[in-house]
């Protein structure tokens, strides 16, 4: 029995962004199948030069970010590799780009001239703040978008300095939201631009913080690994140095947590505002109990409890999991080993058919030279 095709065989992409949003778009269609085109300067993307790297030279950003694409090199400023270009694009399903406003068309690409030439190809732009509004022209970094977001304002102990993230997470997230976005015009029949944008996307994953400033004034303090609406929520350090992380995010998970720790029957913490109220006493007692306790006798509890709780694993740990292997959330590729696909279809998985190739390694293969590429 042959593998059924992946969901995205037909879809042609051209991804000409750098760095890590506009990358991890087109590396999330790779995965499902769609025949991406990686198209670099002759210097080579950035993310090449970012990082820790692989045995023969290559970061391992760029062998993520840049899997599953194949990799040529054109130099938009020449007028015959702009010419090239434009003729993939005429047959593309899909155009990534990552420049600044303003950049693509000063290069002679206007979107509106590439629709007409080709009427199904989308056109994905992930910029730092959108192609309007007065923040248009500003450097596009991840680290702004978490700080003008509310993320950063909220991140960190009480008292403390607001933080950031220490993962790459808008560029991360951006991605996703431009691979959707992506897929949304592509259904719909093309023939249309995509505004993705760092802020914008960060300011989605805020949840209800932004309607509660505008229903009722609420600014979410600093809380360190709490959360406004729910306690005890945070991590634990048992008696081993081991430490275990804590939701109670539905009312029944909280009363059996409560139930746990022996104060199920105190008045103070029936309920999630009287929780709330005495978030500090909650907390308390929540680390003194796990603090009694191994991390695996405090998670063998929960789980006798139906309570929510997890061990914090770092990287290490994480990988040698026993679901993370039986489920095959890791995976190698060309010897390196990295996450596999964001999700699992019954019917048409994708797969990763290889790491981010070297600079032009598809020189001689892919358009211009292949002619099989333009046809339908």
């Amino acid at each position: 029995m042959t593998d059924p095709s992946p969901p995205l065989a037909d879809l042609k992409v051209v991804d000409i962004s750098t760095i890590f949003a506009g990358p991890h778009c087109g590396r999330y269609l790779a995965d499902f199948g769609a025949d991406v085109v990686k198209v670099e300067q002759p210097a080579g993307d950035s993310s090449r030069n970012i990082g820790w790297r692989a045995a023969d030279g290559e970061t391992l950003w760029w062998k993520l970010a840049n899997r599953g694409k194949r990799a040529i090199t054109l130099d938009l400023k020449n007028s015959e590799d702009l010419a090239t270009l434009k003729r993939m694009l005429t047959v593309a399903d899909v155009l990534v780009e990552n420049l600044r406003p303003g950049k693509l068309e000063a290069l002679g690409l206007i979107p509106d001239e590439l629709i007409e030439a080709n009427p199904k190809l989308t056109i994905t732009r992930v910029t730092g703040f959108g192609q309007t509004g007065p923040y248009r022209d500003r450097p596009g970094f991840a680290t702004l978008a978490e700080a003008m977001s509310g993320f950063s304002s909220m991140s960190g102990e009480a008292g403390g300095a607001p933080l950031l993230p220490p993962i790459a997470l808008t560029d991360e997230v951006t991605g996703l939201a431009a691979a959707f976005a992506t897929m949304v015009a592509v259904h719909s029949g093309g023939g249309q631009t995509v505004d993705v944008n760092l802020l914008e996307t960060m300011m989605q994953i805020m949840g209800p913080l932004i309607s509660a400033w505008h229903t009722e004034g609420y600014l979410q303090p600093r809380l360190g690994s709490g959360i406004a609406y729910s306690v005890p929520r945070g991590t634990y350090q048992a008696s081993d140095g081991g430490w275990i992380a804590v939701s109670t995010s539905s009312d029944a998970l909280a009363r059996r947590v409560m139930e746990l720790i022996g104060v199920g029957d105190d008045e103070r913490f029936q309920t999630f505002d009287g929780r709330i109220a005495n978030r500090e006493e909650v907390d308390r007692l929540m680390a003194e109990w796990v603090r009694q306790r191994t991390l695996s006798e405090a998670l063998e509890s929960f789980e006798a409890a139906q309570a929510a709780a997890a061990p914090v694993l770092n990287v290490g740990e994480l990988s040698s999991d026993h679901h993370v292997a039986e489920r095959g959330s890791l995976i190698e590729v060309d010897g390196i080993v990295m996450q596999s696909l964001i999700a699992q279809l019954s019917k048409t998985p994708g797969r990763v058919r290889w790491a981010g190739r070297s600079l032009g390694a598809d020189n001689e293969t892919s358009p211009g030279p292949d002619a099989s590429w333009f046809e339908d």
